[in-house]
């Protein structure tokens, strides 16, 4: 878990500095409906949520939404609250409960995890408005893939769903790890390993990471076989915490 709290640190200085870089009215390629004044509160409120959910042991998510600072304190304010999700995080009690929405082995190491894709994905946000695109480390990438496809693409209320069966092939072509996602009228199941699919992605894990959660398209991986089924990936898979 402590290496997910420097990645946490890590991405949200990486987004700082693009938000420094880019200017507050800077469009947001990733998220066109944003720019990125909207990215930083965003984000910077997710991180507040997150940590009075920890530091108070709250049960539910019902947290009042922090003030907004004035444009030229946007990306201190930014600063302030990922640096104080980080020490909450460090400082918890490893058993503690509090309200969490993804399998995880304890509600702590779920928001060290979750805080840690959150940042990273945003901070791909924040840099596709200055022309930068920093890969993600491996490991990390692998993580992100694993909680997206186990976590996010498996739940019952996911609208990843085909009225006839279909499958996604996932391999990383920088390490070890691949999966098969089975998508039917049902559900999602999702199968670590190599195995027969309808539509087989590969790519190095930080551009998988990124493919899956729809930050960039497929002429970054390799697609064989049918891409009908990456195009319902993308059409489908919607990331909601609730």
């Amino acid at each position: 878990m402590a290496d997910l709290i420097t990645v946490i640190r890590d991405q949200g200085n990486m987004l700082a500095t693009a938000a420094e870089k880019a200017g507050v009215d800077a469009a947001v390629p990733t998220c066109p409906e944003w720019c990125m004044r909207d990215l930083v509160r965003h984000q910077g409120e997710v991180h507040r949520w997150a940590t009075v959910i920890v530091r108070d042991g709250l049960s539910k998510p019902d947290v009042a939404p922090p003030p907004w600072p004035e444009d030229d304190q946007l990306v201190s304010w930014f600063r302030e609250g990922y640096d104080a999700l980080a020490d909450v995080l460090e400082r918890a009690d490893p058993s503690l409960e509090c309200f969490a929405f993804l399998p995880a082995p304890s509600p702590l190491a779920f928001w060290a995890r979750r805080q840690a894709h959150e940042t990273g994905i945003h901070r791909v946000d924040a840099e596709s408005a200055v022309g930068v695109r920093t890969p993600f480390g491996r490991d990390v990438a692998v993580d992100g893939i694993e909680e997206m496809l186990f976590g996010f693409a498996s739940r019952s209320r996911s609208r990843l769903r085909s009225p006839t069966p279909r499958s996604l092939a996932v391999r990383t072509t920088d390490t070890e790890s691949s999966w098969v996602v089975h998508v039917d009228p049902e559900s999602v199941t999702v199968i670590s390993g190599e195995g027969d699919a309808d539509c087989t992605v590969a790519a190095d894990a930080s551009s998988l990471f990124m493919l899956l959660w729809n930050r960039t398209d497929r002429s970054d991986v390799d697609v064989a076989g049918d891409g009908a089924v990456l195009d319902l990936w993308h059409d489908t898979m919607q990331i909601r915490w609730s």
